[in-house]
C-alpha cells in the first residue's frame, strides 16, 4: 500500500530518532500541527488515520489490531533508525497493538512505547465515551474542535462524529485477555488533572513490559499543547 496517505509529510532524512505519534479519537493527523517538527534531534512524525481528513473518502478501521496489522507494514520502510510510537487515551492502544505486530514479525522495535492517559489493555475497555449517545458525542466533538483552536461548524461535527463514533466502537472490541509482554520499555504518561483517565489506573501496563511512569501537570487535553514537560519526557526516554 502507498506509504505517502499516512502521513501529512514524508519523514525527513534529518532526525536521528522518530516519533510516529497516532492521533487522539476523533481527530486526524492536523491535530499536531501546534508541535515542533523537531525537539533536538527527534522528528515529530504525525500518523494520518483511514477515514479521517485527506482520508476521510476511506473506511476506517473497525479494530485496533486490524489498524496495527496495516501501520507495522507501512511503517516499516521508516524504522531505519531509533524511533518511538505515542498515543493519548483511545490512541495508545493501537501504539501498542502496532509494537507487538512488530514484535512478532521479528520486525525493528521501537526503542520505547509510549502510552498516555490509557489503562492497560487487558484492564479495558474503560471511559465515558463508551456508553455515550451520539449526541453527547456530538458535544464532545464541539468541545474538542474548540480545544484544537477551530470553530464548530454543523458539517464539520457531523463528519467529526462520525470519526468519533468508529473510534469509539474500535475501543469497545478490544478486549484481550492477557497482555503481551513486550521486549520495549515503556513510559505511562499521566496527567494530575486528568478527570477522564486518572493516572492511578494506568499500573497495569507494567504487565505489558518495563515501565516508567511520568506524572505531568494538567487536563486531559493538555497534551495538545505540546508542553515542554511532555517534549522533554519523549527527549529523556528515547534518549535511556
Amino acid at each position: 500500500m502507498s506509504a505517502s496517505r499516512w502521513f501529512l509529510r514524508e519523514p525527513s532524512a534529518e532526525g536521528a530518532v522518530r516519533l510516529f505519534c497516532l492521533p487522539y479519537s476523533g481527530c486526524g493527523a492536523s491535530m499536531y500541527r501546534g508541535w515542533p517538527r523537531f525537539v533536538g534531534d527527534m522528528e515529530v512524525v504525525p500518523v494520518q488515520l483511514p477515514g479521517r481528513e485527506n482520508r476521510f473518502r476511506e473506511p476506517s478501521y473497525p479494530t485496533y489490531e486490524k489498524l496495527a496489522d496495516d501501520l507495522a507494514d507501512v511503517l516499516l520502510p521508516y524504522l531505519d533508525r531509533p524511533f518511538g510510537l505515542f498515543g493519548h487515551c483511545g490512541s495508545a492502544l493501537p501504539g501498542y497493538e502496532t509494537a507487538v505486530r512488530l514484535h512478532e514479525r521479528g520486525g525493528p522495535l521501537p526503542a520505547r512505547l509510549f502510552v498516555s492517559s490509557q489503562i492497560a489493555p487487558h484492564k479495558g475497555p474503560h471511559g465515558r465515551f463508551l456508553q455515550m449517545s451520539d449526541a453527547e458525542l456530538t458535544d464532545e466533538v464541539r468541545t474538542l474542535i474548540v480545544e484544537l483552536g477551530g470553530t464548530p461548524r454543523p458539517d464539520l461535527v457531523d463528519l467529526s462524529l462520525e470519526v468519533l463514533r468508529g473510534d469509539v466502537e474500535a475501543n469497545k472490541r478490544y478486549r484481550p485477555a492477557e497482555p503481551v509482554r513486550l521486549p520495549v520499555p515503556i513510559t505511562a504518561l499521566g496527567w494530575d488533572e486528568d478527570t477522564e483517565v486518572d493516572h492511578r489506573l494506568m499500573d497495569g501496563w507494567a504487565e505489558c513490559g518495563e515501565t516508567t511512569f511520568r506524572l505531568l501537570h494538567g487536563p486531559h487535553y493538555r497534551f495538545m499543547e505540546a508542553p515542554d514537560d511532555l517534549l522533554d519526557a519523549f527527549v529523556a526516554d528515547l534518549a535511556g
